[in-house]
């Protein structure tokens, strides 16, 4: 039954998610925000939930655009499943701005298998990323996602290569020209001051344990069947494919160079994570395994909710 619903898009799914969406929300600034009241900051969290709710908005429309599922509504699903299974995602803004400046940023990257605009595309995605990283500075890594795309579609104009390079610098000089004005100092309005944790004990709990080992265990043996599915794609899309694999690795460093591990830091693995589960659900021909599959992914999140 929960196939069949999500198995075609369709409205009612987008208002599905939309509750799912919601629901987490108010979990994550009632169970796990400190001092938070809805009432007095209701305009900060009204835009950072449209953030959330906009961000699987541009998903489902880079998924839909370049055919990266077969047009099912699995993916958006499972983003808000990953929200529920993690809702302390949804507590720090700034994180939640810049994975919402990170899928406009890949809308562009997919959006080079036209070969139409391929300068004006690299400049904004790389514009893009370095927005992205005003709020969250290790997103700056997704740059690397820019040249990866370019490698995939075999490409070595080198105008083309150094133009992200361009975008990034009118963002950071537009940032000091701003702090100089605002702050009267140079860097005051930019976080280029990276810091690195490998303290994972703030993971230490059953909730995080579940959470975490469903989504890396689910998502391992997703990207294996992922991987061997790229080969029979159509050879223009291949690329995209490729660049949503890389997209996960890119998160995955994120999350384990992050210099405070507060949960936020997963948010940029949902994404690409929800797009590579998708294809696998989307290959299983067993109905009840399929259910069942799905089923857990719904099931988890709702359990780790009364731990």
């Amino acid at each position: 039954m929960i196939t069949s619903i999500f198995s075609k898009s369709k409205p009612i799914n987008f208002l599905v998610v939309f509750i799912i969406t919601a629901f987490t929300f108010f979990i994550a600034h009632t169970k796990y925000a400190l001092n938070s009241d809805l009432l007095t900051h209701y305009v900060k969290n009204f835009f950072v939930f449209s953030a959330s709710f906009c961000s699987i908005l541009v998903l489902d429309f880079l998924v839909s655009k370049n055919k990266l599922t077969q047009k099912s509504s699995y993916e958006i699903l499972l983003y808000a499943l990953f929200l529920l299974a993690l809702p302390q995602t949804m507590l720090n803004e700034n994180i939640v701005y810049s994975n919402f400046f990170i899928l406009l940023a890949l809308r562009r990257i997919l959006s080079l298998r036209s070969q139409l605009d391929v300068k004006k595309k690299l400049f904004d995605a790389a514009f893009w990323i370095a927005i992205a990283s005003l709020f969250y500075f290790w997103s700056i890594l997704f740059i690397v996602l820019i040249y990866a795309a370019l490698i995939f579609h075999s490409n070595s104009n080198l105008k083309d290569w150094i133009i992200p390079l361009t975008g990034v610098a009118s963002v950071y000089v537009l940032s000091i020209a701003y702090s100089v004005i605002v702050y009267d100092d140079f860097f005051t309005a930019l976080n280029i001051f990276p810091e690195v944790s490998l303290e994972f004990n703030t993971y230490n709990t059953l909730q995080y344990i579940v959470g975490v080992t469903l989504l890396i265990s689910f998502g391992i043996w997703s990207s294996v069947f992922y991987i061997r599915t790229i080969k029979s794609k159509q050879k223009d899309f291949k690329p995209g494919y490729k660049v949503i694999l890389v997209a996960a690795l890119i998160a995955f460093s994120i999350m384990i160079l992050s210099p405070k591990k507060e949960g936020g830091e997963f948010l940029f693995l949902f994404a690409p994570l929800a797009i590579i589960i998708t294809n696998y659900i989307e290959t299983i021909q067993e109905k009840w395994f399929k259910e069942v599959f799905l089923g857990l992914l719904i099931v988890v999140p709702f359990v780790l909710l009364m731990l």
